[in-house]
């Protein structure tokens, strides 16, 4: 599902803003994060269902990892470094593996003639930028600098559809306090987005045509 296609533009888009919003304005906060959370999972899940297996284990193993960091960051710092430690291998350890496994072992038949082989890997969409977010969040944790830890709001900032494939890399503290930001919908905002979003030269529509 691309960001120019009618399909989002026209179905998913407007569909996510209604169902997030409408529970919104009937109070229920917690369903409309769970609301956008399920449609953010079924965006990238669109591209191929497979790549779910990789994002949401990874996203609670990162947020458990967090817990941990944050629980004993005053009880045992030692420990909890160590957990920041295995935090940080673990995620750059995945991401290498799906950016760099086929480039080593062709260079590695290539320079020691060795016959290995590895079946050529896909690289998940937006790998990059969920893996560096991950990795701020667990530092942030490391030192004390998460205010809540919550394993929905959590979900949704990894997975957050408008920039889960093509960035930016945004900070938790920029971002999750805002899915529990109540009240009614500012039409100026509205308005504002919509137009950056039509202008954007990789999103607008109009582009297709000329």
């Amino acid at each position: 599902m691309l960001f120019n296609s009618y399909f989002f533009i026209f179905v998913f888009l407007p569909l996510a803003v209604l169902l997030f919003h409408g529970l919104r304005h009937q109070g229920y906060e917690r369903g409309s994060i769970f609301v956008l959370t399920m449609m953010s999972l079924l965006f990238y899940g669109w591209w191929s269902a497979k790549y779910l297996l990789l994002l949401i284990p990874l996203m609670l193993i990162n947020y458990a990892i967090a817990t941990r960091i944050a629980k004993f960051s005053k009880k045992n710092r030692h420990l909890s470094k160590l957990l920041l430690i295995f935090g940080l291998c673990f995620n750059l350890l995945v991401l290498g593996y799906f950016k760099y496994a086929n480039f080593f072992v062709d260079n590695a038949n290539a320079l020691l003639g060795l016959d290995l082989f590895l079946a050529t890997i896909v690289l998940p969409l937006g790998i990059s930028f969920f893996t560096f977010q991950k990795i701020a969040f667990l530092i942030d944790a490391y030192y004390g600098k998460v205010e809540r830890f919550n394993l929905l709001d959590f979900s949704l900032f990894v997975s957050f559809f408008p920039q889960l494939i093509a960035g930016p890399i945004i900070h938790h503290r920029e971002i999750m306090p805002q899915f529990s930001m109540l009240g009614r919908v500012k039409v100026g905002y509205m308005a504002l987005g919509a137009t950056i979003f039509a202008g954007h030269p990789k999103i607008s529509i109009l582009q297709r045509t000329i």
